[in-house]
């Protein structure tokens, strides 16, 4: 008898991250994976250093203090708060949890990859849904839901193209939805948008929404892998059942307490990343390279071709410039480019002119 995987693990095509390095090139900025460029606030660097003596102690198995600073600073009830190893793990709860053979899960044609694969990580059918010009469409969501749709993911904003739709589309889609299906709010550029509560409001007196966040991209603590999830009491009871009891370290939550906390730098970073990405994208427009408006920490440059994109990516390599091609997201004809610092702003902006001869 042959030792053989579950239903849809081997549909899942293995992961790949955002190059870090180029051949021959030593001057490289990594401008492929939508990191933080200012790194973590020093307060959470300094909380991971001090916690270097405590490491042969067990971490908390509830994250209280983090839970109650999160319910602080976003001003949500901390006891509806469940904190993951990034935004990943708890939607892979989520698809644990509510998803199986026989369920389908939504989501937009160029959403989040780990959709896709914690669906079929579940033993779930992933369905993707049409967007319009790179916009989530509720209503090709809506008529994409059948009698087997338990979930439907989407990121608002949305990663790779940056763009978002307003409270009052996200409302529409939770109403729509029918009863048994959960929407869930993939909030991890959230922090970018100024003013923007990531659909608390669409949340609040619906039993139907779920908010996941992370502190991997303004927090810039993608290395230490913390998120967190926010909805009714009934859903996070029910995802800390399958939630491992040690899932985060204790450097690791000591750092995220004392980053969430750092407002004044998050505000920093946020102002930071609104000026230099508006800058590239007019710099781009300018060489007749668009990009939708966007609201994270990265444009989405589009090129004429897919082979065109793949020769600037090269040009941009050459250079020591690692951007992201996003052929994986059903947009082969572009290249997600981080907002990174004012220089390797103005070196990418200097390379794509050149690439299209306007140097």
């Amino acid at each position: 008898m042959t030792i053989t995987p579950q239903p849809g693990i081997l549909d899942i095509a293995l992961y790949q991250g955002g190059a870090a390095s180029v051949e021959g090139v030593a001057d490289v900025v990594k401008l492929s994976s939508n990191e933080n460029p200012f790194g973590p606030s020093p307060r959470a660097s300094d909380a991971f250093r001090q916690s270097a003596g405590e490491l042969h102690v067990y971490p908390s198995t509830q994250h209280e203090r983090l839970r109650e600073a999160i319910g602080e600073v976003h001003g949500v009830d901390p006891e509806r708060v469940i904190c993951g190893v990034g935004s990943d793990e708890i939607i892979s709860f989520l698809c644990y949890a509510y998803a199986g053979p026989g369920d389908e899960v939504l989501h937009t044609e160029h959403g989040f990859g780990m959709y896709k694969i914690s669906a079929l990580a579940a033993g779930a059918t992933p369905v993707s849904v049409k967007e319009n010009e790179r916009v989530t469409d509720v209503d090709a969501l809506l008529a994409g839901v059948t009698e087997r749709t338990k979930l439907v993911f989407i990121a608002n904003p949305n990663n790779p193209t940056g763009t978002m739709i307003p409270e009052a589309e996200v409302a529409r889609l939770a109403d729509g939805l029918p009863a048994g299906c959960l929407l869930v709010l993939d909030g991890a550029y959230a922090e970018y948008v100024d003013g923007f509560d990531a659909g608390l409001s669409v949340m609040e007196g619906r039993k139907n929404v779920f908010m996941t966040r992370t502190f991997s991209k303004i927090y810039g603590l993608g290395g230490l892998r913390i998120g967190w999830g926010y909805g009714p009491q009934a859903i996070v009871d029910t995802l800390n059942r399958i939630r491992g009891p040690f899932n985060l370290s204790g450097p690791a939550l000591k750092a995220a307490h004392a980053a969430v906390r750092d407002t004044g730098y998050t505000e920093r970073c946020r102002r930071e990343n609104a000026k230099w990405r508006e800058w590239l994208a007019a710099q781009l427009a300018k060489v007749g390279v668009p990009s939708d408006p966007s609201e994270c920490n990265f444009i989405l440059a589009r090129f004429g071709s897919e082979d065109e994109a793949r020769a600037c990516d090269a040009a941009l390599k050459a250079k020591g410039l690692i951007v992201r091609m996003v052929g994986g997201y059903n947009l082969p004809e572009c290249l997600r480019i981080t907002i990174g610092s004012e220089q390797a702003c103005r070196r990418v902006a200097a390379v794509i002119a050149e690439f299209k001869g306007q140097g």
